[in-house]
């Protein structure tokens, strides 16, 4: 699932699942993409698939998957086709789904190399923001911008940005960091639990700090991500809703390991 932040942009611009009829003894169907670590992988290295298999020993189920690149129409083609019961990993208010409550937060990062002696980047005020080559994500097929994808260029970063498309043989996230871990790149940002993932394996240190939203800028950086199954389908997830809540120091475990930086929900 390369374009995970085309469900962020779309949102911020606009199963794992037990059949609800059936007992415990019935699968626990996932739409997924097979290769889109961090989240998942068809070998089950991703921390989607480690959650799923939480999910699923917790509720006595049998674990099954239907595998599908994330692209355009993944969830009709999915979940909507009845293929599958549950996505793991969803904007909590994404309207093409009936979502659970969130298991996580995070938000954008700037991503850097350990400079020594310089603050971090954090602010899309800060003059280095406009003096530094900044990588970031274009996605969608129409290359839209991330949400600091936008506030880079309303802070007059125009001419130093560098944006990097879905198409390559890493994802994108993966091919920012590694520009930036050779020096081609002085910053970048990103969707947090994909630069926490590829920081972790950088072959230099690499510094990562949330990117503040400028107030001028009405799109969101932070998104809490929840589980999505198909409208109407309340019985499941309340049963999801149950297992989060039960399990939510084992989730978030996971969640740390893989480098998801979290930031708390907001106060109702």
């Amino acid at each position: 699932m390369w374009q995970r932040p085309l469900f962020l942009a779309a949102f911020a611009l606009s199963a794992m699942a037990l059949a609800s009829a059936a007992g415990a003894a019935d699968a626990l169907r996932v739409c997924a993409d097979p290769d889109n670590l961090p989240f998942s992988h068809e070998d089950g290295s991703g921390f989607e698939n480690r959650i799923a298999r939480l999910l699923a020993d917790d509720l006595g189920a049998p674990l099954q998957y239907e595998w599908l690149p994330d692209r355009r129409a993944f969830v009709r083609k999915t979940l909507g086709a009845g293929l599958c019961d549950v996505i793991i990993g969803v904007p909590v208010d994404f309207e093409r789904v009936l979502p659970t409550r969130p298991y996580y937060r995070s938000t954008y990062v700037f991503v850097e190399r350990e400079p020594k002696g310089q603050p971090p980047l954090v602010s899309f005020d800060d003059p280095r923001i406009r003096q530094r080559r900044i990588g970031i994500q274009l996605i969608g097929n129409d290359l839209l911008a991330s949400p600091p994808g936008y506030a880079l260029t309303r802070h007059g970063a125009i001419d130093n940005v560098v944006g990097v498309t879905l198409a390559g043989d890493t994802p994108p996230a993966d091919r920012l960091l590694r520009s930036l871990a050779a020096g081609q790149l002085d910053a970048a940002l990103v969707w947090g639990p994909q630069a926490g993932y590829y920081a972790m394996r950088s072959p230099v240190p690499l510094r990562i700090s949330p990117a503040v939203r400028p107030a001028d800028l009405p799109l969101p950086f932070e998104f809490s991500i929840a589980m999505g199954v198909r409208r109407g389908d309340k019985a499941l997830q309340s049963r999801l809703d149950e297992v989060i809540e039960r399990r939510g120091a084992d989730i978030r475990r996971i969640l740390v390991e893989y480098g998801v930086p979290l930031v708390p929900e907001p106060r109702p």
